[in-house]
């Protein structure tokens, strides 16, 4: 063999080495790593999105979310920004419109720039219209629940001390309920209508209509730093009434890059049927479109018989969601155009591993971008490998930026487990724990307005050493062996119904109040084929009085929204308490509303008779069957 044979031969082995290696390696990722590329391509969004809000950080005069809005207004001001029923409105008329609503603001006596202005609306036009003219006049908004009354709406008005209450015509009723205490604390009070008879009350739609649409000055909002509270959203928490959680400006700029981290452009149709007033609708359904300039099919309420055909008709591409949502729409009836639309991508969270297998079947293949988040923590997952069932997946990269960890939990006592350190114990990988995050510059927690008690709850101290701090999720978490991650469960007394959060002692308190009832242990129930747990409470009733169906029933409907009323009422002669006189909630959870298995009285709410009426084993049966949905 020549010299030049063998440099052939061995140029030929070592181009087939290393043709086997490129072809193997790949292989060999794929099937011992399935999911390297994805997490690469996710630290890779990361890093862009940190430099973006680093950047925007820098910039000066300060840039927050509504420089953003006026940035797309000026590049594309006949883009069509907001479609709602036959209602189109572009960039240019969403801005002239606001800088109305601002200058009629300006011009009302009793508020001054600035200002808190809490804000009791439905989803309409108006809604967003009005939150970009006081972001003009660098007034912070309360996003009141347009669902509450009485009690719950004047405890949330007067959580962010706002000096002014503006309001849909349509809620002027449940207004004139709390009018004497508004009067009394010198509120002003604005209602979007032509007129209005009620003293107190203000008309403001015709002074809107008659204002100057000239730019506001910036001036105005001068004074807002980036730790300024840009609005308040409520959550009902652990315990007590509704807490007003403080979303700043900071917060706000890193909310505005969630949808453009999805892939989300200028080109898409996002539609928004979950309420402004929440985090989803509010944060990523609104905040989110004015970062990639897209157009939002705003809904006034979800509804699923004409989910699909809203989206055929506005060529909507992509979807928010929550559980309760999906699973309402795979529950209508099987049509031939089910695949027939332009959705691409459904974001949302609360979605259970066989309804997101079963809406893929039936809807076509589009991509699930389940998330986590709370309105006030400092930490969030998205499930960006599409795993099914999973809320996320632990990053290494996103792990050094948020701190995050699961701690063993002791559900029967309501409280971390401690070594004999007196430290929290980490969850071993496949258990369920609960989430806790580190409370750092990068991921502060800023905590409820005029709530440091509920606040100080939420902080958890001496984790992992003496002196550290931690966010409490109050949500139970697991992880796999593949690292992804799982949601399980809520920690307290706040349950999940019709998407919604319950307080439970909200609503004992509200039980309380009424004419018979003395002591009241609310908590929630799993229902066969529903998301969440429906309300039921177990009672006692007052020394010498009878429970009276009727009476209850228009207690709770005059005092708690519908998805907080306690479907179930189970009467007890005396109520059970811990030790250390915490009501027991194991047992009666377990037991729920089936009526073999109770002795006690149990009634059920009928919308029907306008009562509660005693809970019937046929009843049961129909429920459990799903022939009565609730």
């Amino acid at each position: 063999m020549t010299g030049a044979d063998s440099f052939a031969q061995n140029t030929m082995y070592l181009l087939s080495i290393t043709l086997a290696t490129i072809l193997i390696i790949p292989l060999a990722i794929k099937w011992f790593c399935p999911h390297l590329w994805k997490d690469v391509v996710y630290c890779t969004e990361l890093l862009r999105i940190l430099v973006t809000f680093v950047s925007r950080r820098r910039r000066r005069p300060l840039f927050f979310v509504l420089d953003r809005f006026l940035e797309q207004t000026a590049a594309n001001p006949h883009r069509l920004f907001l479609v709602f029923g036959n209602e189109r409105h572009t960039y240019e008329h969403a801005d002239r419109r606001s800088n109305q609503i601002a200058n009629a603001l300006r011009s009302q006596p009793g508020y001054r720039a600035g200002d808190t202005v809490a804000l009791f609306m439905g989803n309409e036009p108006a809604f967003i219209f009005t939150w970009l003219a006081l972001a003009k006049l660098g007034s912070p908004v309360s996003l009141l629940n347009h669902n509450i009354r009485s009690k719950s709406l004047l405890h949330c008005f007067n959580c962010c001390k706002a000096n002014v209450l503006i309001a849909a015509s349509e809620l002027k009723e449940a207004v004139e309920d709390v009018l004497p205490s508004l009067i009394e604390q010198d509120v002003t009070v604005l209602l979007m209508a032509e007129h209005c008879d009620t003293p107190g009350i203000d008309s403001f739609s015709k002074k809107v209509d008659e204002a100057s649409d000239f730019p506001l000055p910036r001036t105005l909002r001068s004074h807002i730093t980036f730790k300024s509270p840009a609005v308040y959203i409520y959550t009902s928490g652990t315990t007590g009434l509704p807490k007003a959680a403080v979303v700043n400006q900071n917060r706000l700029l890193t909310a505005l890059v969630v949808l453009s981290s999805n892939g989300v452009t200028a080109n898409d149709v996002i539609y928004v049927n979950l309420p402004l007033y929440h985090t989803a609708g509010f944060i990523i359904g609104f905040i989110g479109s004015i970062e990639t300039g897209s157009t939002i099919f705003l809904k006034r309420k979800f509804s699923a018989s004409q989910f699909w055909d809203d989206c055929r008709k506005n060529n909507v591409t992509i979807v928010q969601y929550i559980g309760e949502v999906m699973r309402y729409l795979c529950s209508t009836p099987k049509r031939d155009n089910d695949r027939d639309h332009k959705v691409r991508l459904a974001i949302g969270n609360g979605l259970r591993a066989e309804i997101w297998r079963e809406f893929l079947n039936r809807f076509g293949d589009m991509d699930i971008r389940e998330f986590y988040a709370s309105t006030e923590g400092n930490v969030g997952f998205i499930n960006y490998a599409g795993k099914i069932g999973a809320i996320g997946r632990v990053n290494f990269f996103h792990r050094r930026l948020f701190p995050y960890t699961l701690i063993q939990y002791d559900t029967e006592r309501d409280e971390p487990r401690r070594n004999a350190n007196g430290l929290c114990v980490e969850t071993p990988k496949g258990e369920t724990g609960l989430l806790v995050s580190k409370i750092t510059d990068v991921a502060p927690f800023v905590g409820y307005a005029q709530n440091e008690t509920q606040t100080e709850r939420k902080r958890l101290r001496d984790v992992f050493k003496k002196g550290d701090l931690y966010f409490n999720s109050g949500d139970l978490m697991r992880i796999d062996n593949d690292n992804f991650i799982y949601f399980q469960d809520r920690v307290g007394d706040t349950f999940r119904w019709k998407g919604e959060n319950v307080a439970t002692t909200e609503v004992s308190d509200i039980l309380t109040i009424s004419e018979c009832l003395k002591e009241a242990n609310v908590y929630g129930v799993k229902v066969p084929g529903h998301e969440g747990r429906i309300g039921m409470a177990a009672v006692t009733v007052k020394e010498g009085a009878c429970f009276n169906g009727g009476k209850i029933y228009n207690h709770v409907l005059s005092y708690l929204p519908s998805y907080a009323r306690p479907r179930f009422i189970r009467i007890q002669n005396a109520m059970e308490v811990t030790g250390t006189f915490k009501q027991m909630k194991a047992k009666l959870v377990e037991e729920a509303f089936d009526p073999t298995r109770i002795q006690d009285r149990l009634y059920i709410l009928d919308d029907h008779e306008k009562s509660y009426i005693p809970m019937a084993p046929q009843i049961y049966d129909h429920i459990v069957s799903g022939n009565l949905k609730l």
